[in-house]
């Protein structure tokens, strides 16, 4: 029972937090690193940047039915980030990859011990923020 009181408490607040993080994460990355993103990196942020404002007035509001909302943007998100990922670190959609735009999406600007790349940290944050809001949708129903 104390699970279901810290989520309705804390999940607005933390997944508001991750969409920010992941949302200057991708600015940092493009306006002061000069990445330029790809066709499947604007796709990440139409899906992250509407759920900082989303998530940052409902934990204001305290209005827990936002996963409504939240859910399809960071399940879609989750899939766009998951096969660019894939694009990027196997051998499955590399034909994709050179005609997704000016910038090709299997490029790694950044390649941390081997696996963590930008489109990694886009799946990580979305997970989060899909995960915190499923929680939440089970701590409402049991209420």
């Amino acid at each position: 029972m104390k699970w279901n009181r810290f989520i309705k408490e804390n999940a607005l607040h933390l997944s508001w937090v991750v969409a920010l993080v992941a949302t200057l994460g991708s600015l940092y990355f493009s306006e002061i690193m000069r990445f330029l993103p790809c066709k499947l990196c604007w796709y990440q942020r139409i899906l992250m940047y509407p759920l900082v404002i989303i998530l940052g007035i409902a934990a204001v509001r305290k209005d827990t039915k936002q996963y409504l909302y939240v859910l399809p943007l960071s399940v879609w998100g989750m899939g766009v980030s998951l096969y660019h990922y894939l694009m990027q670190k196997t051998s499955w959609f590399k034909d994709g990859a050179t005609a997704c735009g000016p910038v090709p999406c299997d490029v790694d600007y950044i390649d941390w011990l081997g696996f963590v790349t930008i489109p990694f940290l886009a799946f990580v944050a979305f997970t989060l923020i899909t995960i915190i809001h499923i929680l939440l949708a089970l701590a409402e129903r049991k209420r």
